[in-house]
């Protein structure tokens, strides 16, 4: 997920196949989601972040944040707590969507469900085990509700339109001490490594362009909540930012 278009429609996530704009002719973004979980029990702090399978069509070997696309069943899975509403009306600022809160809970979500997919750590709080379909059923199955007032709003960045694969990704950041546990759950985790590495480790990492322009807001943030999310896309051909 790199540099973003502004002048191409957002892509419905509930759609689960590649839509082309009939206008443009270019794909069509879909919403996705990320989670910078950040730990501070040591002298400096770390976060988070996954490599991914060499195998992989969308940057192989990159280290990145765990996250992925919304899944149709985001838009209705339970949690414990819900986003601080200021959060939710930040995320949805510009997107042209029926029903703009429905959609900010569900890319929370995402990105929740997605930490636990790759990692197997759980943004949650304790609750009865419960039956789920689809993408919710592991994480329900764990005796966990994710739990959405942790998290706060870093960024937002939109693929070009002339890359083959797009989405208009939200980062979102949590702390560490928001998990359940630092112990990954059995059984889960879908990328080649998992590491907690601190800002200065991370330069030498394998890294995407964005996830290097999240990392810098991301250390900003930590000495300044109250900083405004910046904006990554393109607008007629040209790299444009924003804040939100």
């Amino acid at each position: 997920m790199t540099e973003p278009t502004f002048d191409s429609p957002t892509f419905d996530s509930r759609d689960d196949g590649e839509a082309l704009d009939p206008a443009s002719g270019v794909i069509r973004p879909r919403h996705a989601a990320t989670l910078i979980v950040v730990r501070d029990d040591g002298p400096a702090p770390r976060v988070l972040m996954g490599r991914r399978n060499r195998g992989h069509a969308f940057m192989a070997s990159k280290w990145v944040f765990p996250g992925g696309r919304v899944d149709r069943g985001d838009y209705g899975a339970p949690s414990a707590t819900e986003l601080d509403p200021e959060v939710a009306t930040r995320l949805t600022a510009e997107p042209r969507h029926p029903s703009p809160t429905r959609l900010a809970r569900a890319l929370a979500l995402a990105a929740v469900r997605e930490t636990f997919e790759e990692t197997g750590l759980l943004l949650a709080r304790p609750a009865p085990a419960r039956p789920g379909a689809g993408a919710w059923r592991p994480f329900l199955a764990q005796g966990a509700l994710p739990d959405l007032s942790p998290l706060a709003f870093v960024a937002r960045a939109i693929t070009p339109p002339y890359r083959p694969r797009r989405f208009d990704a939200r980062f979102f950041m949590a702390p560490a001490s928001a998990l359940l546990s630092l112990d990954p759950q059995p059984d889960c985790g879908e990328l080649d490594e998992i590491a907690w590495v601190t800002f200065d480790e991370t330069r030498d990492l394998d890294l995407p362009s964005i996830t290097r322009m999240v990392l810098r807001e991301t250390a900003l943030r930590l000495k300044d909540p109250g900083r405004p999310a910046p904006f990554m896309r393109f607008l007629r051909g040209n790299a444009v930012m924003t804040e939100l």
